[in-house]
């Protein structure tokens, strides 16, 4: 990849005041507190209101990004918002965001690689940056995913959860921030984790259509066990550094058993390793930007850092990146 000419320089996150514990599960499926945090690391999730939506977790997100930083989005260039819960078809969520927020003069898209939304948006951030097109763009990663799961099914339903980030990205040619990426795609397995909406099939194959996420979990973690540490090492020789060099891995909080599996595979210490699942699930391409700003409000995360992120699920995509924390 080109040399960066970009850096993120702030982050802000909201997660909704409702919580859905394992006990509050218990009584909804057949399920346990034990046997979800054995198989999960899951304890509690949090849930959006009937009447709150995707675009207000992101607004609120960009709120929280402005009080702590005191940073203006007046001279915001473009809004990505990285979703596979938007509240409409259309309007874009980005384009609702850029409304609440009343950004004059900026360019407004939706992302929708699920899970991996989160390090996609960063990427495409950069690249926009970085070939002279925009100088300050806001990416969130935020998702409603108990607008989409089926709360009858218990092999999904204990997952997932809602909430976001936001970073704020902006050129920088002496300070970049961003080092190398990975990204990629296998499409010939999105039957593994879908939720239809128009269409009955995939490619030939008929499925389930309710308009619920539907996941075949044993599929998606074989699928993520395997690509991901491939997608890390490509990351690392892309960087031309070695993974002893990384300071937190900041992986798609999907399931702690994944995230060990990985861990274990690319020989990471799991206590180098920064998730958000516990207290909030699966929040989709909410979960990156959330663990990172958990990482910088405990103080785990300091300026210098390299910071590997990766992001895998529905598509099936995937996308890594390392960059180098600064926010300066």
């Amino acid at each position: 990849m080109p040399n960066s000419k970009a850096r993120i320089t702030a982050i802000g996150s909201y997660v909704p005041e409702r919580k859905l514990t394992n006990y509050d599960l218990e009584k909804l499926v057949d399920t346990n507190d034990e046997w979800i945090v054995q198989r999960t690391g899951i304890k509690e999730r949090r849930i959006v209101q009937s009447d709150e939506s995707t675009s207000d977790i992101s607004y609120k997100a960009v709120l929280n990004l402005m009080e702590r930083y005191n940073k203006s989005m007046d001279d915001v260039d473009m809004v990505i918002v990285c979703t596979m819960t938007p509240d409409f078809k259309t309007p874009s969520v980005a384009s609702l965001v850029q409304a609440k927020l009343d950004i004059k003069n900026a360019g407004a898209l939706d992302i929708n690689t699920a899970c991996s939304g989160f390090t996609y948006g960063l990427h495409v951030a950069n690249g926009l940056i970085t070939s002279g097109l925009h100088k300050k763009i806001l990416v969130i990663g935020a998702d409603a995913m108990s607008k989409i799961t089926d709360f009858e099914d218990r092999s999904t339903c204990i997952l997932f959860g809602d909430g976001g980030g936001a970073v704020l990205v902006e050129y920088d040619e002496k300070q970049p921030g961003f080092l190398s990426a990975n990204v990629g795609s296998e499409g010939e397995k999105g039957k593994s984790l879908y939720c239809s909406n128009l269409s009955h099939h995939i490619f030939e194959e008929e499925i389930i259509n309710t308009g619920k996420l539907v996941q075949n979990g044993r599929e998606v973690y074989k699928w993520a066990v395997t690509t991901v540490p491939k997608g890390i090492k490509s990351v690392m020789e892309n960087a031309s550094l070695p993974l002893n060099k990384v300071d937190w891995f900041i992986p798609h909080s999907a399931n702690l058993r994944i995230i060990e599996s990985i861990c274990e595979k690319v020989d990471l210490p799991i206590e180098k390793t920064l998730y958000s699942l516990v207290n909030y699930g699966n929040t989709s391409a909410g979960s990156i930007p959330l663990s990172l700003d958990m990482g910088v409000l405990e103080g785990n995360i300091k300026n210098g850092d390299k910071l590997l992120l990766y992001g895998f699920g529905g598509g099936l995509a995937h996308a890594g990146m390392l960059i180098e924390w600064n926010l300066g």
